[in-house]
């Protein structure tokens, strides 16, 4: 019998299961049929791989020899499939941009501005909660490029293989009811809203920690959190059942106002990640310059965040322009940002 890849998988799954039973049940297959598997690899290694005994199994010096290579060579051998994968598809396939983006304006934004700047490209989408599993998909090739964000200066999902960059770095703002007390301040104290429940999106970053500390920094634990979709959360915040943390290019929704938080607690950095053996020369640094432009519009059409940014622009002498506070009719209730 010659030895194959998935006999090395099979070795894999019975060292890190501890016992047959338990690699049988993860391999779906019958104790009996994984026994008698393994004999015949052991069969052509020329020796036992693994000890048995009343608690499991324990490899041997053979066993452990194996493992290390299979270390070796299964991660060399699905990283070898990945850049064929990439390649055969850069090479055989026409114009195809796939894109994926965690929750926000922006992935949407990208896809109307790549329809004008390259309109002999088919553009797919695709939405995740999750950074790591973006990251996952533009490593093995089912990406080509991924809108991503990290929470403040933390860095992208963990990859050796990806590029990231930076698209802007924005505050995060908070939503309330338009007849909320609160909805039509310049900006508020989140100490001010230690009493209210939230409502955000679920996200695998350290936004949640980050949150938490800025709360706790403000004298507060945060009594309720509703992790939900985009929808849900604007609901909750609408009918006046949380205060909704969001991104200050929020786009505008009725029933909605959104506030800066004073001082700044927390900010959200925009990425945009890629595989750098999948993409064509130039491509990356277009739909990068799009994502930018596309930012750039969800920016300006937010009211609340151009007082913000207005704010916090240097004059002449070095100082910071002041920027006339918008009455309540500036920023009309429910008008939010984008």
């Amino acid at each position: 019998m010659e030895l194959e890849l998935r006999h090395l998988k099979t070795i894999r799954a019975i060292a890190e299961a501890g016992s047959l039973t338990r690699a049988a049940t993860v391999l779906g297959l019958a104790q009996p049929a994984l026994s008698a598997q393994l004999r015949r690899i052991e069969r052509a290694l020329g020796g036992a791989l693994f000890e048995r005994g009343r608690h499991g199994v324990r490899t041997t010096a053979l066993g452990e020899l194996v493992l290390e290579r299979t270390r070796i060579v299964l991660p060399a051998v699905s990283e070898l499939q990945r850049e064929a994968t990439r390649f055969a598809r850069s090479q055989g396939e026409g114009e195809r941009l796939r894109l994926g983006g965690t929750h926000g304006p922006l992935l949407g934004a990208l896809v109307d501005r790549l329809a004008d700047a390259a309109p002999g490209t088919a553009v797919t989408t695709c939405a995740s909660w999750s950074e790591r599993e973006l990251a996952e998909m533009l490593n093995e090739g089912r990406l080509d490029f991924a809108l991503s964000g990290t929470c403040g200066s933390a860095p992208p999902p963990d990859s050796p293989h990806l590029v990231w960059e930076e698209i802007a770095v924005d505050p995060v703002f908070v939503m309330l009811t338009d007849g909320h007390r609160l909805a039509h301040g310049r900006e508020i104290e989140l100490a001010a809203l230690a009493n209210e429940g939230w409502a955000c999106v679920p996200g695998d970053g350290c936004f949640a920690d980050c949150f938490t500390a800025a709360c706790a920094r403000a004298g507060f634990t945060p009594r309720r959190m509703y992790e939900t979709d985009t929808a849900s959360c604007v609901h909750l915040v609408q009918v006046g059942r949380a205060v909704g943390l969001c991104r200050a290019t929020f786009p505008p929704t009725p029933g909605l106002a959104i506030r800066p938080l004073h001082g700044t607690p927390l900010m959200w950095r925009h990425l945009l990640g890629w595989h750098p053996a999948g993409q064509r020369p130039g491509t990356a640094a277009t739909v990068l310059a799009q994502a930018r432009e596309a930012h750039a519009g969800a920016a300006a059409r937010s009211d609340s965040y151009a007082y913000w940014l207005a704010e916090r622009r240097p004059t002449p002498a070095g100082g910071v322009a002041p920027v006339t506070a918008p009455d309540t009719g500036s920023i009309s209730p429910g008008q939010g940002v984008g």
